[in-house]
């Protein structure tokens, strides 16, 4: 993003006008909007209370990602990294799934596009900020640690200079490019293979897509598990359990997940992936919220099926209505 053209204008634009590629580097850092938004909130509360001993050694833009990653990184410690059901154990089957809960702090969540994906003119721009923020990406994101974390999306998703990051964070440009190395080779080891990049003008994702909206608004699992692949997983977080194979999915659908059947689905972007509000038919008429499902593509397949349950505060974020009517 540009830096400001001129001096004169005031301050709060300024700083503006960088909440939104803040908001992804620290999202990227934290594993959550919630927490990604409160921390360039407190950023941009220790720029407006600094500024005046900024002195304009660096850009503005350099100063303020300095600060995002002193928050960041004082946020991050003495606490466990946010994860994905998969991180935390192997999967269940329909027979030995348990329906034990963990709290919001444990997991990674959702992100909308436009809330962390800065506007450009340069498509293949665009499409590598959203590779940068799909849920895989952000998960073995969580396995460094905090500096080498911050190292790698400062070289690898931002395009800094390894020099830059040095004096980012007061460091010698060997120590970066040695964190850099040693992030390069945890992501290898953890990091899932890549998913299919949204395209919005490509037909057979599209058609893809709407075959998946037919079988599961007319909840035809026959027709869902052939959109599947065979290895296919599904988590619900809060629900520490997952499960895995097309099989199990379609066991689990029409076992304990029946109630999902007759639900009403609306797409959203989030994480550089398709994704969906689904409603669930309400006793009263209509159809209430129930789940946020982000879907996983990889080579012309659903490889995941990603459930965020917390409607309450992922609805409103993604400008989901709170209700449908019949």
């Amino acid at each position: 993003m540009a830096e400001p053209t001129t001096t004169e204008e005031p301050l709060e634009l300024q700083l503006e006008r960088f909440r939104r590629e803040l908001t992804g580097y620290c999202y990227r850092m934290l594993g959550s909007l919630f927490e990604a938004e409160d921390a360039v909130q407190e950023t941009m509360v220790r720029a407006w209370r600094a500024h005046e001993r900024f002195e304009g050694r660096s850009s503005l833009r350099s100063w303020l990602y300095r600060i995002a990653t002193n928050v960041c990184l004082d946020s991050l410690k003495g606490r466990n990294n946010r994860a994905r059901p998969m991180d935390l154990g192997g999967p269940v089957t329909v027979a030995t799934a348990s329906e034990a809960v963990l709290p919001e702090v444990t997991w990674i969540g959702p992100v909308p596009d436009g809330r962390v994906v800065a506007e450009a003119a340069d498509p293949a721009e665009v499409a590598a900020q959203r590779e940068s923020v799909r849920l895989a990406f952000i998960a073995a994101l969580q396995r460094l640690a905090p500096k080498q974390r911050a190292v790698l999306i400062l070289r690898e998703v931002l395009g800094w200079h390894a020099n830059e990051v040095a004096e980012l964070l007061g460091s010698s440009t060997a120590s970066v490019n040695s964190a850099l190395q040693r992030a390069r080779s945890t992501l290898a080891a953890c990091e899932p293979a890549a998913t299919d990049p949204v395209l919005p003008m490509d037909d057979e994702q599209q058609a893809l897509l709407a075959r998946y909206v037919r079988a599961f608004e007319s909840y035809d699992m026959e027709a869902l598990v052939l959109l599947l692949h065979e290895e296919a997983v599904l988590s619900m977080p809060p629900f520490a359990m997952w499960l895995r194979g097309a099989e199990e999915i379609r066991g689990w659908m029409l076992g304990p997940g029946h109630g999902c059947r007759g639900s009403r689905l609306i797409p959203v972007p989030a994480n550089g992936a398709p994704a969906f509000g689904q409603y669930r038919p309400s006793p009263d008429g209509g159809f209430a919220p129930w789940a946020l499902q982000v879907l996983e593509i990889s080579q012309g397949r659903i490889v995941g099926l990603n459930s965020f349950l917390d409607t309450d505060a992922l609805f409103p974020l993604f400008g989901l209505p709170p209700r449908l009517e019949p």
